[in-house]
């Protein structure tokens, strides 16, 4: 939509306006805010389009797509017009006399959320609203009277146009309501329609071989899947010839269960990928696809869209080939089930496991000699039978990991070569003020490094140096956080981190619908189908672009939850002085959890100190509601005391 809006400043025909579009430009026209000029649709002057921002005092600011305007624009609570935190908004502005510009809201273009989440509180002799994500209070499409018989802190969900409750979620002091309130503010469905049920459910649980005789048949070979120990849906699952150097990465074939534009497709593109809380998942298809007929669970016939990958002695790829087949995964292996066979600490059946990992650390090594190898950790969670937080650890990448990790690149590669145009990951260099206070920051920790075009040279020898101080993983998370987040594109750019010149997601049809365009789009390759692969890109740059944003409102969603456990716990620790290390420093100070539990934000008002610093913080404050623990620094340890 940013796109259709910043075109207006400049004027737009309306064959370059796509379908979901439409609908605004009609409106806009109806507002008088558009004209039309030689067939061209333009903005008016003193209307302008953005996102809205609104402060806890209930200011709005106007973050505007037009870039003539250089600071934001204010918008007094009584001109919001019921525009919410997030929404993309046409503004009109108003003449004041001000040196700064100012505006009321004529219509929200774009909703953030279609719902927000408030809990119930008493603000004298009147039972008010509080919204989770502003602190903002309001008054609610309810009788006084029914609101004062709920109990305090009841948590319901309003319409974001009228404040009607469209339903009541739970309390906020209950554990139980936490699932319910990530997904609810972030406007996501554990719930899937009944037309999309029925879908999934009319494939049946089995596959019959026999009325697919047009697909290769590889259920001979010792094919295996190594994910989680929790893990339910099953995507991929590989196999090694090892003495002809062919590695075969059988992929879930999810596009012959899913047709484009079903009960289902239009769901899981609504979704665009499945969400993993600590005790359960939020799949983007229905549990009678994702934990059935889709997975390739061990021992069953399954439907995948399979690479073949030859290798030369080199270890250069000499072919590779893409076909429909029909596996049967011999065993399913967990991460830990790997690491203890490629120690020899446990026997297994599947013969290729031992020597697949002897090329793939090599295959590794030639791959980072271009690409960065970022020692990341995953925090992992454990929940208690009253559903609270009872332990975390993090998860290296571990060998299995590894092994598993490099299969799929070789897949998702091999992928992006077969298209011009459709589905890319792409991932772009740094920016140069991102890199500055990278290496402003490294200074402080006595890391001097002066800045160089080649940034992937540069990296490495941070990296290198960090090596040799013992702060590596610290350092990494640092590189991390100066780099640009990677995102979905209909054209190809690269992908930095990698260092691939192509790149694109193949391996997770299951839990990601950029996985699932993609493989209709290459099964049109294959099929030498022109007519439908140009249908399946329609309005692709809208999708890309929204399937980027699904992907951080789903991170953001598993974020909340766990942020929600670690307050609760916060809560019944106020006073209690726990280890942390300083995770940011710039506009706020942050403290992580670094103690028996591991991972928690602090937020430590009024207090600088340097990165990476390892400090003793007094746990002061935990609000359940917006789930933010605050602390205060005790004790700033030096190295021998940490």
């Amino acid at each position: 939509m940013r796109e259709f809006l910043e075109n207006l400043i400049d004027g737009i025909t309306e064959k370059e306006v796509c379908a979901s579009n439409k609908e605004i430009l009609r409106n806009l026209l109806n507002l008088n805010a558009v004209t039309k000029y030689n067939n061209k649709f333009y903005l008016n002057n003193g209307f302008v389009c953005g996102k809205l921002d609104i402060s806890s005092n209930g200011t709005g600011f106007l973050l505007p797509y037009d870039k003539r305007f250089k600071q934001d624009i204010l918008i007094e609570n009584k001109n919001l017009n019921n525009g919410h935190y997030g929404d993309i908004v046409l503004v009109k502005l108003l003449k004041n006399g001000r040196k700064r510009e100012n505006g009321k809201v004529v219509m929200s273009l774009k909703l953030a959320n279609e719902t927000s989440v408030v809990y119930t509180k008493s603000f004298g002799a009147a039972v008010l609203g509080v919204n989770l994500k502003t602190g903002l209070s309001l008054a609610l499409k309810a009788s006084q009277k029914s609101l004062k018989a709920l109990p305090t802190g009841t948590l319901v969900k309003i319409n974001n146009l009228n404040n009607d409750i469209v339903e009541v979620l739970g309390n906020i002091a209950d554990p139980a309501s936490d699932e319910k309130i990530s997904l609810a503010v972030y406007n996501k469905n554990d719930e899937f329609t009944d037309a999309c049920e029925d879908e999934a459910r009319a494939w049946g649980d089995e596959v019959d071989p026999s009325m697919y005789p047009q697909r290769v048949d590889l259920s001979d070979l010792d094919f295996c899947t190594i994910d989680p120990i929790d893990a339910k849906d099953f995507d991929d699952a590989i196999y090694f010839d090892e003495k002809n150097l062919e590695i075969y990465v059988a992929i879930a074939d999810v596009s012959e269960y899913v047709s484009s534009y079903g009960a289902i497709d239009k769901e899981a593109k609504t979704r665009g990928f499945s969400i993993y809380f600590p005790h359960k998942s939020i799949p983007m298809l229905p549990r009678a696809l994702s934990e059935n007929i889709c997975s390739l669970k061990p021992n069953v016939a399954r439907l995948a869209f399979c690479f073949k990958i030859s290798l030369d002695k080199n270890l250069d790829v000499k072919k590779e080939e893409l076909f429909e087949a029909i596996i049967v995964s011999k065993k399913r292996f967990n991460y830990d089930q790997i690491d203890k066979i490629l120690k020899d600490e446990e026997k297994s059946e599947i013969d290729w496991i031992k020597p697949l990992h002897k090329l793939t650390i090599k295959l590794r090594q030639k791959r980072l000699v271009h690409a960065f190898d970022f020692r990341t950790q995953e925090l992992r969670m454990s929940l208690d039978e009253n559903g609270e937080v009872c332990a975390t650890r993090f998860e290296n990448d571990s060998a299995s990991h590894q092994l598993v990790e490099d299969c799929m690149l070789l897949a998702n590669k091999a992928a992006a070569k077969r298209i011009k145009k459709g589905v890319f990951r792409n991932h772009g260099s740094p920016d140069l003020k991102k890199i500055t206070n990278l290496l402003n920051d490294l200074a402080l920790l006595g890391l001097d490094f002066s800045y160089e075009s080649d940034l992937a040279n540069l990296i490495r020898k941070i990296q290198a140096k960090a090596e040799i101080l013992g702060n590596r993983e610290e350092i990494d998370k640092l590189i991390i956080k100066a780099q640009k987040k990677a995102e979905y594109a209909s054209e190809n750019f690269g992908h930095f981190g990698l260092g691939f010149d192509r790149y694109t997601h193949f391996t997770s049809p299951i839990r990601r619908y950029s996985d699932l365009i993609l493989h209709r789009l290459l099964k049109a390759n294959l099929s030498k189908d022109d007519r439908l692969y140009n249908y399946l890109l329609l309005n692709i740059e809208n999708t890309c672009s929204n399937l980027s944003e699904l992907e951080r409102e789903a991170d953001k969603t598993a974020f909340d939850f766990m942020d929600r456990k670690f307050a609760r716990w916060a809560s019944k620790n106020i006073g209690k002085h726990v280890k942390c290390y300083i995770s940011e420093n710039q506009n706020i100070l942050i403290a992580k959890l670094d103690d028996e539990l591991k991972g928690a934000r602090i937020f430590i008002p009024n207090y600088t100190c340097e990165l990476l610093s390892h400090v003793l913080v007094e746990i002061t404050q935990a609000d359940i509601a917006t789930a933010k623990i605050i602390g205060k620094i005790i004790k700033k340890f030096d190295k021998k005391e940490k």
